[in-house]
């Protein structure tokens, strides 16, 4: 595949890449509720409206990945997809979630405008080729233990098996015990092989640290300057109108009442940076 084919990626309506407005992925760590979830969607859209970013909205049908077994993990595959046709029919949103299966993708793929492959499993070959398979957009998230330049192996087997538009995130590597850091040259790195993500929240957890992931909140907006200033092609925020009551990730879970200064920050470094 040639360097002109891996500029961009379509989600829904919205091309992603080089060249590209900066997309913003937003939305609550996991479906709360399907009342939640469209309030939810329905604010993140109007800051995403006021600050002239294209959005796509994220929750997670299950989370799969709980430091404990007694964690929410969300409504499941039918009821969670159920509550996100909603947002995509009702508020006219392109959806993500995260698969975990093999066996989810296709149902899934009747839903989602993109599938999420999550961080742990960006190696598992029967994951990313049913997703590949299905023909929507893939965003694979960079494991904490994979090298940026590695990353091109799971492009290259969600290309093969189909999908054109595929996208890689960069949520940080483990450094010593409950800690991640960023090293912002794999931004560019990656973006060799796919347009690249940079996910601030979850770059800003400590995870493993007992029975509830931590984090530090508070360097979210540093994260995710540092990014957009190196020249990523978009930002994931997980979004919360009440983080402390957040049903996961509440550590890192981004204010909603402070996304639209965050955002307003970031777009100007993106024009500043921008040739």
């Amino acid at each position: 595949m040639n360097n002109a084919s891996l500029r961009t990626a379509q989600i829904g309506p919205h091309a992603v890449g080089r060249g590209q407005p900066l997309l913003l992925i937003a939305g609550p760590c996991v479906i709360e509720s399907p009342e939640h979830t469209l309030r939810m969607a329905d604010a993140i859209a109007a800051v995403a409206r006021r600050v002239e970013l294209p959005l796509v909205f994220k929750a997670s049908f299950d989370k799969a990945n709980r430091s404990s077994r007694d964690s929410y993990r969300g409504p499941g595959l039918e009821a969670g997809l159920s509550i996100l046709k909603k947002v995509r029919d009702e508020l006219g949103l392109p959806v993500l979630s995260d698969v975990h299966e093999p066996g989810q993708a296709a149902p899934a793929a009747e839903v989602l405008d993109c599938l999420q492959v999550p961080a742990f499993l960006c190696r598992q070959t029967d994951l990313l080729v049913a997703c590949g398979r299905t023909g929507r957009a893939v965003n694979i998230k960079k494991g904490q233990f994979v090298a940026p330049e590695k990353m091109a192996h799971a492009v290259e087997k969600v290309r093969q098996a189909g999908a054109a538009d595929v996208l890689l995130t960069e949520r940080g590597a483990f450094f010593g015990y409950e800690r991640l850091v960023n090293d912002m040259t794999s931004l560019e790195i990656m973006r060799r092989f796919a347009p690249v993500v940079f996910d601030a929240s979850h770059s800003a957890q400590h995870p493993g640290g007992g029975r509830v992931t931590g984090g530090a909140r508070e360097f979210i907006p540093l994260l995710a300057r540092a990014a957009i200033a190196a020249g990523v092609d978009a930002l994931f925020l997980e979004v919360h109108d009440d983080p402390p009551s957040a049903k996961s990730d509440a550590a890192t879970a981004w204010p909603l009442d402070a996304l639209e200064p965050l955002l307003v920050a970031c777009q100007r470094i993106r024009a500043a940076v921008s040739p």
